[in-house]
């Protein structure tokens, strides 16, 4: 240490400290002041480069946002596809520019509005597609060649981007001038999420499948979405969710080697989706030391020689487990700042919460608001005028570092477990993260942690808000949609289909195809699910106490 260091030590040891702890978001201990002495040891060429040059610390593109600015991309969807086109047409009339799908429970584990299990379900936390006719509903008025779909969906992701691929060609669009995200990341449902369908192997193929089919057919489609977001709203750190996102990224990359493709075919297509808390300088150094390991992995590790293979392009949301019901009107600052946050962090793609999200769908007037949020952030704020300002802060670069560090030592204990289906099997990820989430609680519960409105600051009076309401009569009004075409349809086409869909299943072939001639059919969602339930079987997560 410096002789100057250790004399403000002194000084600052002598002065009186406010009741602490001081520690991030994710109980990591913050020390009163970085210098030179912590970043001694970063090699700027090495270790950050310049914006769009390897390892990419300090962005993806040249430019950054002096070349074009995040897509804004507010999640969405409700009800049924007719509810959602409107919403869909609004958010783009308000200035969005790109759309985010939301499906409904009974979409996202696979089953048809009329099964008995979606029963009460239906449209309630997202929009119910069951069929082509949803998506093309779901679209109508919306030309798909000029608009960027992301949509957040897992298991059953082959057959739904199979229904938004055949919608655009009833447009006349072809599939190769579409572009989007499908989420399509089951790794991460066995880890937080869980929702599941299959179990590990056949959904990696299916997947697998997906990489294939694209390469050759949507070659500007994201097949991908990585998601740590969902880890992290389960409860997980900043670190945990950097690294299990990472490592669930590297197990799709051996999967696709394994499968037969090119390294550099499939990678290229790749994105995350990362969630950005309210610890401002946590998250920025969580986005930069993720663009570093991947690049570095992509390279030295897995042999890519594309550029595009070690880019880490990802959306970012703001963090819904943040939220809180009483107050409502706190979220809206909350999100600002963790906009902020995956902005200075180097997003690509950002979708803010809304104030009530919480407590129900977002309404008309909340979402205008968390999109004006990024309007002001990006017209405004002046943070997009400069490509990463916080590069060289002693704080952001240490806290870099040890992102990194912290990472690379939970890749080696996944390694030691057997890899991610490894570490699934053995319930690592899922012990990390509750006693996260159980200490986050803990700190709370004693005040350790303030959280406004919550424990401290609290009103007494209780908050009006004005929620959106799911009509009950959306339900029968989608049951009956799906009830007569099943009656209308060809019938014959569509088991035919569906058996050819049961051969492919059993054999080795991509099965992408006769998904979307399954698709063409009006076969329904529950109906393919089933069929590929019958071969694959179901997964049952193995108990923890």
């Amino acid at each position: 240490m410096s002789e100057n260091f250790l004399r403000w030590k002194a000084k600052y040891d002598a002065q009186r400290e406010r009741k602490g702890p001081f520690f991030t978001v994710s109980s990591v201990p913050i020390d009163p002041l970085y210098g030179p002495g912590n970043a001694a040891e970063i090699d700027y060429e090495r270790d950050l480069g310049n914006p769009g040059e390897y390892p990419y610390t300090r962005g993806v593109r040249p430019n950054m946002y002096r070349g074009r600015l995040w897509t804004m991309r507010m999640f969405a969807g409700f009800a049924t596809a007719v509810e959602s086109n409107e919403r869909y047409k609004y958010l783009l009339s308000q200035g969005q520019t790109g759309l985010s799908v939301a499906f409904d429970m009974p979409t996202i584990m696979g089953y048809d509005s009329d099964h008995p299990r979606a029963y009460g379900e239906v449209g309630r936390v997202g929009v119910a597609i069951d069929s082509l006719q949803d998506m093309e509903i779901l679209f109508q008025d919306i030309s798909l060649d000029k608009v960027s779909t992301s949509m957040t969906i897992n298991a059953p992701a082959s057959i739904i981007w199979s229904m938004y691929v055949v919608a655009a060609e009833k447009q006349g669009i072809p599939a190769h001038k579409l572009t989007g995200t499908i989420q399509n990341d089951i790794l991460k449902e066995y880890i937080a999420q869980k929702s599941w369908i299959f179990p590990p192997d056949p959904s990696m193929r299916l997947i697998t499948d997906i990489f294939g089919f694209a390469k050759e057919n949507v070659p500007k489609w994201n097949t991908i979405s990585i998601s740590g977001y969902h880890i992290r709203e389960a409860g997980a750190t900043a670190l945990q969710e950097l690294a299990f996102t990472l490592a669930d990224g590297f197990a799709y990359v051996e999967a696709g080697i394994k499968a037969g493709l090119d390294v550099d075919d499939f990678a290229p297509r790749l994105s995350f989706f990362f969630n950005s808390h309210t610890d401002f300088f946590e998250e920025i150094a969580k986005y930069r030391a993720a663009r570093r390991i991947w690049a570095r992995h992509m390279k030295e590790k897995y042999g890519a020689k594309k550029e595009e293979s070690l880019l880490m392009r990802f959306h970012t949301q703001t963090a819904g487990c943040s939220l809180t019901g009483p107050q409502p009107e706190n979220n809206i600052v909350r999100t600002a700042y963790q906009a902020m946050a995956a902005v200075l962090g180097g997003t690509q793609s950002l979708h803010t919460n809304s104030m009530d999200e919480v407590l129900a769908l977002p309404s008309e007037k909340a979402v205008q608001i968390a999109l004006r949020t990024q309007q002001v952030l990006a017209y405004e704020t002046g943070v997009v005028n400069t490509i990463d300002p916080l590069a060289g802060s002693y704080f952001v670069e240490t806290f870099t570092n040890q992102m990194e560090e912290g990472a690379e030592e939970y890749f080696r204990k996944i390694d030691e477990l057997g890899g991610v289906l490894g570490a699934i099997q053995e319930n690592f990820f899922q012990q990390e993260i509750a006693d996260a989430a159980y200490r986050y609680q803990q700190e709370i519960e004693s005040k350790d942690r303030i959280i406004v409105g919550i424990n401290d600051f609290i009103n007494e009076e209780k908050d009006k808000i004005d929620l959106l309401k799911i009509d009950p009569e959306v339900e029968r009004a989608q049951v009956n949609r799906v009830k007569a075409l099943k009656q209308s349809r060809d019938n014959i086409r569509v088991q035919t289909t569906l058996d050819d869909l049961k051969v492919a299943a059993q054999g080795s072939d991509n099965l992408i195809p006769k998904i979307m001639d399954a698709v063409r059919a009006y076969a329904t969602e529950g109906e393919m699910i089933a069929v590929l339930k019958e071969i694959f079987g179901e997964y049952r997560e193995q108990a923890v106490f």
